[in-house]
């Protein structure tokens, strides 16, 4: 049985020092095997930045994204250097990265895919289909699978689609962790979102203030990160490596 922690939208530079801290009480607390951040929003100002990749890859194996990957321009090239950093798999051929990686654990593998979805979202190419192909050349049955999509109705019909071809269907994006954490047909690990790394008291992440005041009158405002108390969201899962079945998963809310 191996434990693997996700850990949720991880927000500017205060999210990644709490999760660099959180991370390493657990990896001694729940004996981690595997650590996999979504780190999207990881730079301070949203997006990732060569600096941000490389603090969550002190504490993190893998790293997914979801529709701010490429926000910053200068950071594009990563993707096609950095083995264990990902961006959604459904974007068109021709992209610059990937959408999977399996990482080689020594008596097992484990595969991670990123993936996201179309509803109220960039129209990317179908995430059903997309998931079909590349499931179809995955050796491994340990896989866990990052959904990054807004709409909840779409996060669960895939992860009812999934169930029992992954270990884990694990949903990012809202930064609100949901309370629907379930082990779906025996199978596969499943929560609608896991959360984020962030200040607590924010707008998801951002500034409170500016949030309301872009809300309120509908004009341009620069977010900034909140520099309110942080706390960490993720979801910790137990899986068989023998059968990639998920046995656990338990939501992580620390303060």
């Amino acid at each position: 049985m191996i434990n693997v922690l996700f850990i949720g939208d991880i927000v500017g530079s205060n999210g990644c020092d709490f999760a660099e801290k959180t991370v390493g009480r657990l990896r001694a607390q729940k004996k981690l095997d595997l650590v996999i951040a979504n780190g999207e929003n990881s730079a301070d100002g949203n997006g990732i930045t060569k600096a941000s990749m490389e603090y969550i890859f002190r504490f993190a194996d893998v790293i997914t994204t979801g529709n701010h990957c490429f926000r910053r321009k200068e950071f594009t090239e990563y993707y096609d250097i950095k083995e264990n950093l990902l961006r959604p798999a459904n974007y068109p051929e021709g992209v610059v990265g990937k959408g999977v990686v399996t990482v080689d654990m020594g008596r097992y593998s484990f595969a991670v895919i990123n993936l996201m979805g179309t509803a109220f979202m960039e129209a990317l190419n179908n995430p059903y289909e997309c998931i079909d192909r590349l499931l179809a050349d995955i050796d491994t049955k340990n896989i866990l699978v990052d959904f990054h999509a807004e709409a909840t109705s779409e996060k669960k019909a895939m992860g009812f689609y999934l169930s029992g071809k992954v270990s884990a269907v694990i949903g990012t994006h809202t930064h609100v962790q949901t309370a629907d954490e379930a082990i779906l047909d025996g199978h596969t690990a499943y929560i609608t979102d896991a959360g984020m790394c962030g200040a607590e008291l924010s707008v998801l992440g951002v500034k409170k203030e500016l949030a309301i005041e872009k809300q309120r009158t509908k004009c341009p405002v620069r977010f900034t990160e909140s520099e309110e108390a942080p706390f960490f969201n993720g979801v910790l899962m137990q899986i068989d490596e023998k059968c990639g079945k998920a046995c656990g998963i338990e939501r992580l809310i620390i303060r």
